[in-house]
């Protein structure tokens, strides 16, 4: 049982480290905020939550009264960053759209006249 959990254990944590990378790159690489802020917020609450999850797993060893408490501690942070992630990624867009920020308009004719 002990092989399954870090098994499990060590998936969460790859998947979620592998995430956060995408969430980097795709920050660096997008050509506008809109498409950076999505890339920002999709990507960095769910590595989070990957991240957060594994180490749950991983304190489900000793199945003791402190390491209950420790996987409930957890499950409520994901729990806030599963509410609090999104909502301030929507508020961060909205304040770009408010200072007249806004999105590029990809025209499929003047890329046809461009070429």
């Amino acid at each position: 049982m002990n092989m399954i959990l870090n098994i499990a254990c060590l998936g969460l944590l790859t998947i979620g480290i592998i995430i956060f990378f995408g969430a980097a790159i795709g920050v660096l690489r997008f050509p506008d905020f809109y498409s950076r802020m999505h890339a920002a917020g999709l990507c960095d609450t769910m590595s989070t939550i990957c991240l957060l999850m594994g180490l749950a797993l991983y304190q489900m060893h000793d199945l003791s009264l402190p390491n209950l408490l420790v996987v409930g501690k957890i499950f409520f942070i994901v729990a806030f960053i599963s509410l609090t992630g999104p909502t301030s990624t929507h508020a961060l867009i909205h304040a770009g759209y408010q200072r007249r920020n806004r999105p590029p308009i990809r025209d499929s004719k003047a890329k046809e006249g461009s070429e």
